[in-house]
């Protein structure tokens, strides 16, 4: 399953996830989760260049399971400690609003070598990062490793994983559809083909993924 034209995403359950290791959950998200494209180019004349971005998600009672799939010809790693500006890297993005009637959003970026830039937003200038105890509890995993490194050009095909607790988003499922908002990203802003992709369309004239208001439909089953 995944999204549709109205920007709807069903993610599955499936508890047998927290027993495995995270390279473990990549193998079978490929089985099981929903799977779907960042693909939208929101600001197509000054940035072009669409890298191939396909995501597959899936959750349990405790986490919620991301990976993502990115094939691209420049790859960079300069950030290597966690809340620096990992967007400038090969960089995805998870925004998420647990709480569909409320603006307050949280952020989660990871540049390809998994180093995390998170935060809790109520405004786009109202953002906290996450403290060290709290970037702890999210699971990561990447397949070039964890070692920062300049920009390389070639041709690229990497992925990155990331579990998200439902507690620290405030959530608790109850084996009833849970409804949140959010979107899927891909950037890399300081790169040499920078680019800014997005699963739901942002309709602003200039690259800001900090845009509530176009969040799609979550929905965890």
């Amino acid at each position: 399953m995944g999204s549709n034209k109205k920007n709807i995403l069903h993610i599955p359950y499936n508890p047998t996830f927290d027993s495995m290791k995270m390279e473990e959950v990549v193998n079978a998200l490929e089985e099981c989760g929903a799977r779907f494209s960042v693909e939208s180019l929101n600001w197509p004349d000054r940035f072009p260049y669409r890298p191939l971005t396909i995501v597959t998600a899936a959750h349990s009672n405790r986490y919620l399971y991301i990976d993502f799939l990115v094939r691209c010809n420049y790859l960079r790693a300069v950030n290597f400690t966690d809340n620096s500006p990992v967007s400038e890297d090969s960089c995805v993005e998870f925004y998420v609003a647990p709480d569909p009637a409320k603006e307050a959003y949280w952020v989660f970026e990871l540049n390809c070598v998994g180093t995390i830039n998170a935060a809790f937003c109520t405004g786009k200038a109202e953002c906290t990062p996450l403290a060290t105890d709290f970037l702890k509890q999210i699971k990561r995993y990447t397949s070039v490793g964890t070692r920062p490194f300049q920009e390389v050009e070639g041709s690229f095909i990497w992925n990155v994983a990331m579990a998200i607790p439902l507690e620290l988003l405030g959530n608790e499922y109850d084996g009833k559809p849970m409804k949140m908002k959010g979107n899927f990203n891909k950037c890399a802003s300081a790169t040499s083909q920078p680019h800014y992709l997005s699963w739901a369309p942002i309709m602003t004239s200039t690259p800001d993924f900090h845009q509530p208001e176009f969040f799609g439909d979550i929905i965890l089953d």
